[in-house]
């Protein structure tokens, strides 16, 4: 077999050299444009918030309380109540006929210890008719297990018996996954000790695979879109749905 031709070893440096070009360029764009993206979504966190505040004001016959972070808060839905939160309220209205107001104290980029600091103080005040609590996958970032599980056993002990806990989503990536199995442990086993239904949103996230990120995920790569909310809503629905069907479909029928 005989070597190429300087000519030809010339074009081939040439093209390797336009191909690496090219990835740079691309990986430079992507970059900025999912900075922008992420730059974008954090803009929308105060409208979210404020739009949960206001919302929280409406009366209703039920009270649906939610823990948790920016997921509860629906970032990166088309709009604030496309969150799973939303998603569950207009199911409770429908399975029940009766009125459901939302006091949803989760915070953006909470994690559990400022759950237990900043939300759970105003969940003392309440009392709820139903309770979601979605919280801890911000913790994965800066991961202390024993925090963790202090965090999560103060906040289990404030909750009643019929709060619904999540575990924490899959992240699809290994070097999380194993810190996500380490923190889902402790979320059963301590809601075990509580007595406390635990939401299986880590299945629920996991069975749709490695593609759901680029269909169940907004464009800063992280958080839910649309269809992500619909999968962790639908990952509460069995649970809230036998529980709303225990405790209140006679009352709305009754009335």
């Amino acid at each position: 077999m005989t070597s190429p031709t300087p000519r030809i070893r010339s074009l081939i440096a040439a093209g390797a050299a336009v191909v690496t070009t090219g990835a740079v360029l691309y990986t430079t764009w992507f970059r900025r444009d999912l900075e922008q993206q992420k730059v974008i979504l954090n803009d929308t966190l105060p409208v979210h918030s404020a739009w949960w505040r206001t919302h929280a004001k409406q009366p209703g016959e039920l009270l649906y309380v939610a823990i948790g972070d920016s997921a509860a808060q629906g970032i990166g839905a088309s709009s604030p109540n496309k969150s799973y939160v939303g998603v569950l309220a207009d199911h409770v209205r429908l399975a029940t006929s009766q009125t459901v107001r939302v006091v949803n104290l989760s915070v953006s980029g909470a994690t559990v210890a400022l759950a237990v600091r900043d939300q759970l103080p105003r969940f003392d005040k309440l009392k709820p008719d139903l309770v979601t609590v979605a919280i801890g996958a911000n913790d994965i970032a800066q991961w202390n297990p024993e925090e963790f599980e202090a965090g999560i056993r103060t906040v289990f002990a404030a909750l009643p018996p019929h709060a619904l806990v999540a575990d924490l989503p899959c992240f699809h990536l290994p070097h999380n996954e194993v810190k996500v199995a380490v923190a889902n442990e402790i979320i059963r086993r301590v809601a075990t000790e509580h007595e406390l239904t635990v939401v299986p949103l880590h299945g629920t996230t996991k069975r749709a695979g490695f593609r759901s990120i680029l269909t169940h995920v907004a464009k800063d790569l992280f958080h839910p879109n649309d269809r992500g909310y619909r999968s962790w809503a639908e990952a509460f629905l069995p649970s809230i749905s036998a529980d709303v069907a225990h405790r209140f479909s006679a009352v709305g029928q009754a009335s």
